[in-house]
């Protein structure tokens, strides 16, 4: 194994990251289980155009949380797989399926870092799979990817969306500058880095009041993307949706967390060759 693969497979977290979501899934779901601007604004229409028209397809919904996107890919005629490692996490996504939709969503507890767990999911079972939001937060990604050529039909794809890694590092720092002429006075905003390279665990707070932190696992792209690439898994798509301008008058606060030329997320579509 390589340096920077074994300083990212974070085995001796895998458990404590469990602990840490099975106890604030409730919590968590409860705040943003009805969508928020940064997902109905940024990641979720990013996934929507790499997934492309799902109707009929077999879909995973890896680290599916309490099951908002699976919700919105059965509405849109697929038929869901969701999994998490957090059992409060799959309560809650069970208890949110609406009754038109039964027959198009299933949950699992299983963990994606558990390969031979994925395997018994079916062998070239899947259209597609989906991770949303979701690599940032796991500490080991490899096993994942290693399950994905089997467990996806030729051609199959794995859509994925998480933190911008060469945004959102660990030890970013954001600002903001007011500058005043003849014109008038223009705010703009940018992101100071400390540090990329280096694969990293640190914690966080996801959304404000969270009784505990949690876990980010910041990989750079040649780490991220390598982890497909070792697996025979391709690229064709990606996008990098930040907000829209708008014709409110800036702030510092809007341009710190809405940035319009800074995308805070990154959506990547990867694809299992034919033959």
């Amino acid at each position: 194994m390589d340096e920077s693969r074994s300083r990212l497979e974070r085995e001796d977290l895998r458990e404590e990251v469990r602990q840490i979501w099975d106890a604030q899934a409730e919590w968590w779901d409860d705040k943003i289980g009805d969508g928020n601007d940064f997902q109905r604004e940024l990641v979720e229409p990013a996934t929507e155009r790499l997934i492309g028209d799902v109707a009929g397809a077999t879909v995973l919904d890896v680290a599916c949380g309490g099951g908002r996107f699976g919700r919105r890919m059965a509405e849109l005629g697929a038929h869901v797989v969701g999994i998490d490692i957090s059992e409060s996490f799959i309560r809650r996504a069970r208890q949110r399926v609406p009754a038109h939709l039964a027959e198009r969503l299933e949950y699992h507890v299983v963990d994606a870092a558990d390969r031979e767990a994925l395997l018994l999911l079916g062998t070239a079972r899947f259209d597609g799979a989906v991770a949303t939001m979701a690599l940032m937060d796991m500490a080991v990604i490899e096993p994942l990817f290693e399950a994905l050529p089997a467990i996806l039909k030729p051609g199959g794809w794995f859509v994925f969306t998480l933190f911008h890694p060469c945004f959102e590092a660990p030890g970013v720092a954001r600002f903001a500058e007011s500058v005043e002429d003849e014109t008038g006075i223009k705010t703009s905003t940018g992101v100071k880095m400390s540090r990329y390279l280096t694969p990293e665990a640190y914690r966080g707070i996801g959304i404000l009041g969270q009784a505990r932190t949690h876990y980010y696992f910041h990989r750079p792209l040649q780490v991220l993307l390598g982890a497909g690439f070792r697996n025979g898994l391709v690229v064709d798509a990606l996008e990098e949706p930040a907000y829209a301008p708008t014709d409110e008058p800036a702030t510092l606060n809007s341009v710190w967390y809405r940035p319009t030329e800074i995308p805070r997320v990154l959506a990547v579509r990867m694809r299992v060759p034919r033959g």
